[in-house]
């Protein structure tokens, strides 16, 4: 009985996610490429990748300076 009980709890779970991805707002993948494209470019200006560093410290890939004991 308590198989059954806890079956139908996890088939209630599954209709309840069905039902919220099913209410989820689809758009088109050409429509998604073109936001993903627009933000790209709105942003471009911020990215430290394109544009570098403003100096050396701020860029956490650097060579790490050795110690060096005497």
């Amino acid at each position: 009985m308590d198989m059954m009980i806890s079956n139908l709890q996890q088939q209630r779970q599954v209709t309840e996610q069905l039902r919220r991805e099913a209410a989820i707002k689809r758009i088109t993948v050409s429509q998604a490429v073109h936001d993903i494209m627009k933000f790209i470019s709105d942003h471009e200006q911020e990215d430290c990748l394109v544009v570098g560093f403003s100096s050396e410290k701020a860029n956490p890939f650097r060579e790490k300076s050795s110690c060096i004991l005497l």
